[in-house]
C-alpha cells in the first residue's frame, strides 16, 4: 500500500468513533446542484425536486459558507468545518510555500498533493465524511463534473484492486477507472452553456457504471448547473432556467437507478446547493484603487516580491489581498482606499481595523489567511426579474455582463437544501436556520460515525424522524462598525445568527457617504 495513503488511513481511523448507525437509511446520496438559488424551485421549472420538496423536509433558512464559493463550500461540505479550519479560504488563494509568485486553484490535484506534502497530510484540516464512511469498511462513491469533488476523498489509491472511486472533472481515483468510463461512455461532452450533457455524462458515470453492482453506503453527485450558465448569462435569464431543467432530469435520473436498484425507499437523499447567486451590476477595480493610493498591487508576481507588495485574488464578488511582511501601515492605506469606494461591501482584516470587522468574525481566521478580504457591496434591485445584483472583481473597463457569487449578499449567502427519506420527516418546512456546515455531522450522525475532533456545524434534529419536535433556541445580531476617513464616513453591518453554537452568516454590506 502507498505509504502516504496508508498514514492518512491511520489518521482517518482514529478521527472517528463508529457506534451503530442513528438513522433507519441503508444508503444516503448528496447531490449538489452548484450555484442553484432556492427561490428557483417550483413545480413547473424543477418537477423532481418540487416532488422530492413536498415529500420530505424544504429548508427554508439555510446558508452557505463565507466566501460564498463552490472551492470553499465544498470543503464545509465534506468536512462539517468552518474555513477557518478546513482550510480552503477561496476557489484561488495566495501561499507562498505552495507558489511564491501567485495564485493557484484549490482544488487542483497537484497542489492538493504538495499541500498535503507541506502540511503533513492536513491540506484539509479535518476528515472528510467519504474518508470516515471508508474508514468503517464501507463502501462510497463520488461524482462530480467539477474538481471540488476531490475534497470528498482526495486519498492516494493503487490502481487496481481500489474501492470507493471518485471522479473529480476529467481525473478519477483510481486512475484506471477514467479509462473504462470512456469505454462504457464515450468521451465526455465539452463543457458549454447549458452543460446538461456533460452533467449527464457524470450522472451516468455514476449511476451506470459506479452503482452497477451495488449502492455505496455514501455517494456524492456534483452537477456543475446552473453555476456554469447563470455565471454567463446571468440568474433567471432564459439559458439559466434551461440549465436549471437539465439539473432536474439529472436528479431524475438519480432517483431511477435507485427504484431499479429496489433502494429508493432505503436511501435518505438530500439535494443541495454550494451557494446562491447574485447578476453583476458593476466593476469593482481593486487593482486601480490602490494604485492610486500609492500601493503596489499585482495578480501575478513577475519577479520575487518586496514588503509591502500586494498580491490580489479576484473571486468574483469578493476578493482577497496579501500583503507581503503584513505591514501596518500598507495594510491600513489599502483599507482607508477601500472605504472610500461605492463598491465595497464588507472589510473585514487580520489586524481587526477600525471600521473592519475582525477575520474571526466570519471564521476565516486561518493561519494563511489574506490580510484583507473585501466583499462588494449589494443590493436588491432586480435585473429582469431576478432580484439581488452585485459588484464584483474586474477591470473598471470589462463589459458588465452576467452573473457572480462569492459575497455577503443574502442572495449568496441562502442557498438550496432539500432532503428526503427514511430518516427525514415528511412535508416539513423548517424555518430553523441550518447551513452547509451541517450537513456532514448530520449524516455522520445518521450513520452512527463520531468525527473526532468535533465537527463545527451540528446535527439538525429538528428535521429528522426521531425529533421531539422542539425547535432549537434561535438568536440574531447585526455587528455595526464605522470610521470617518477623509472623503466622508464610513459604515458597514454583518448579520449573524446562532443555533446551538454554530454561526450562520445572513449578509454583510457597507456605505460610504461622502462629505
Amino acid at each position: 500500500m502507498n505509504i502516504q495513503r496508508l498514514i492518512i488511513l491511520v489518521f482517518v481511523v482514529f478521527a472517528a468513533v463508529h457506534t451503530l448507525a442513528n438513522g433507519k437509511a441503508e444508503h444516503t446520496v448528496l447531490v449538489v446542484w452548484d450555484g442553484m438559488r432556492p427561490d428557483f424551485v417550483s413545480p413547473e421549472l424543477t418537477p423532481t425536486l418540487w416532488q422530492l420538496r413536498t415529500n420530505g423536509v424544504w429548508f427554508a433558512n439555510h446558508h452557505s459558507a463565507y466566501p460564498t464559493s463552490t472551492k470553499v463550500n465544498g470543503a464545509t461540505l465534506a468536512t462539517g468545518l468552518y474555513p477557518q479550519h478546513h482550510n480552503i479560504l477561496g476557489n484561488s488563494e495566495y501561499r507562498p510555500q505552495i507558489d511564491p509568485f501567485s495564485s493557484f486553484g484549490t482544488d487542483n490535484l497537484k497542489q492538493v498533493r504538495l499541500g498535503d506534502a507541506l502540511m503533513g497530510n492536513k491540506y484539509l484540516g479535518g476528515p472528510t465524511l467519504a474518508e470516515l464512511v471508508a474508514a468503517q469498511r464501507q463502501s462510497t462513491a463520488v461524482a462530480g463534473t467539477k474538481e471540488v469533488a476531490l475534497f470528498q476523498d482526495r486519498l492516494p489509491r493503487a490502481d487496481t484492486g481500489s474501492t470507493n472511486p471518485v471522479l473529480f472533472r476529467d481525473d478519477t481515483l483510481p486512475h484506471s477507472l477514467w479509462d473504462e468510463l470512456v469505454k462504457r461512455l464515450g468521451k465526455p461532452p465539452e463543457s458549454k452553456s447549458p452543460n446538461e450533457q456533460r452533467d449527464l455524462w457524470t450522472t451516468r458515470a455514476l449511476t451506470r457504471v459506479i452503482w452497477e453492482k451495488q449502492i455505496p453506503r455514501y455517494s456524492l453527485l456534483w452537477l456543475s448547473e446552473p453555476d456554469l450558465t447563470q455565471h454567463k448569462h446571468g440568474p433567471g435569464s432564459r439559458e439559466a432556467l434551461d440549465a436549471i431543467r437539465g439539473s432536474d432530469r439529472n436528479l431524475a435520473h438519480v432517483l431511477d437507478a435507485l427504484a431499479k436498484h429496489g433502494k429508493r425507499d432505503k436511501t435518505d437523499l438530500i439535494v443541495i446547493s454550494d451557494h446562491g447567486f447574485s447578476s453583476i451590476t458593476a466593476n469593482a477595480d481593486v487593482k486601480k484603487i490602490l494604485q492610486r493610493a500609492g500601493l503596489k498591487v499585482e495578480q501575478k508576481f513577475e519577479h520575487p516580491p518586496r514588503q509591502g507588495d500586494i498580491l490580489m485574488v479576484g473571486l468574483g464578488g469578493s476578493a482577497l489581498l496579501y500583503v507581503i511582511g503584513h505591514g501596518t501601515n500598507v495594510i491600513q492605506r489599502a483599507v482607508t482606499a477601500l472605504q472610500q469606494e461605492p463598491t465595497t461591501g464588507v472589510i473585514c482584516t487580520r489586524l481587526a481595523l477600525p471600521g473592519t470587522f475582525p477575520l474571526s468574525e466570519v471564521r476565516l481566521d486561518a493561519p494563511h489567511a489574506p490580510d484583507i478580504i473585501i466583499s462588494f457591496n449589494w443590493n436588491r434591485s432586480p435585473v429582469g426579474q431576478t432580484a439581488g445584483s452585485l459588484a464584483h472583481e474586474a477591470n473598471a473597463d470589462a463589459k458588465i455582463t452576467g452573473g457572480t457569487h462569492t459575497s455577503l449578499s443574502p442572495f449568496d449567502t441562502h442557498n438550496l437544501c432539500v432532503a428526503a427519506g427514511p430518516d427525514f420527516r415528511v412535508g416539513v418546512t423548517n424555518t430553523t436556520p441550518t447551513g452547509n456546515i451541517d450537513i456532514m455531522p448530520t449524516i455522520s450522525w445518521l450513520l452512527g460515525i463520531t468525527p473526532k475532533p468535533k465537527t463545527d456545524g451540528r446535527v439538525m434534529m429538528e428535521v429528522l424522524t426521531r425529533s421531539t419536535g422542539d425547535a432549537p433556541k434561535t438568536t440574531t445580531r447585526t455587528l455595526q462598525t464605522s470610521i470617518t476617513v477623509p472623503r466622508g464616513e464610513w459604515s458597514q453591518h454583518l448579520t449573524i445568527t446562532e443555533v446551538e453554537g454554530v454561526r450562520y452568516l445572513d449578509e454583510g454590506n457597507g456605505e460610504f457617504k461622502a462629505k
